[in-house]
């Protein structure tokens, strides 16, 4: 595999569906060759391999942990074996990796000195969260955390609901899991009525996979508990599907 030496980017499950259900069997052997891996977590991503398959040699594998508490002054040392011909493999907590996660920094250093980058394909909250909503897919912005602070956090919204008008743009964006129902009361008394809200839940999950859009109005008294499940927050103003200008183009998905 030295001549095709890259650094690979690893989607991992983001619920406990079966991994033969989300994740191609064409990944397996691929990460299996791989003898180095940058990860969120040694021990979850230790977990996540034994599931995958039983026969994984845990032990054969070098791991370097890239997350909150890393010297990031570090993370160019563990792409050496990169340099030297060895592939190494970029791995989330959850999802997709360099997508809302620390790994991109891997990628950015891969990037800037021209080494090969392969993302494997997996599951993304994110954009699977778009596709179910119904709102605007060929133009949308994923916008992190909103402030912690209310004023803060009311002003963000007014942004958001404003950039998504005048730019017919999807906005996306997450919250804390404990802090969902409180997000869903906040977005239903600070949106205007008739932006439409989509909160989707548990993405992947066959049995609690959660996508409603609404008006912002019908959030209201909500009754279903989104805490502590991972969920994705859109909102949308621009002009709904159906009603754009004939004769706009359409764009290769």
């Amino acid at each position: 595999m030295k001549d095709e030496a890259a650094l690979y980017l690893i989607p991992v499950n983001i619920s406990d569906a079966p991994l033969e259900s989300v994740l191609p069997s064409g990944n397996l052997p691929v990460v299996k060759s791989l003898r180095y891996l940058i990860v969120e977590n040694v021990r979850t991503a230790r977990r996540f391999l034994k599931r995958w398959d039983k026969s994984f040699d845990i032990d054969s594998i070098t791991f370097h942990e890239l997350n909150g508490h890393t010297d990031l002054t570090e993370v160019s040392s563990w792409l050496d074996p990169l340099r030297h011909g060895e592939s190494v493999g970029v791995m989330s907590e959850a999802g997709c990796p360099a997508v809302a996660d620390p790994g991109a920094l891997a990628v950015e250093i891969a990037q800037r000195e021209g080494m090969r980058v392969v993302p494997l394909v997996g599951p993304s909250s994110i954009l699977m969260s778009l596709m179910a909503s119904g709102f605007n897919g060929q133009g949308f912005a994923f916008n992190g955390y909103l402030p912690i602070d209310e004023k803060e956090r009311a002003r963000a919204v007014r942004e958001l609901e404003n950039e998504s008008q005048t730019k017919n743009r999807t906005e996306i964006f997450i919250e804390t899991p404990y802090r969902n129902n409180s997000m869903v009361r906040f977005l239903s008394e600070n949106l205007r009525p008739d932006t439409r809200l989509c909160v989707a839940c548990d993405i992947t999950d066959p049995e609690r996979e959660s996508v409603i859009t609404l008006p912002a109005s019908k959030w209201k008294g909500c009754k279903e508990n989104y805490d502590k499940r991972p969920a994705i927050f859109l909102i949308y103003r621009g002009v709904a599907q159906g009603q754009e200008k004939k004769g706009g183009r359409r764009n290769v998905r």
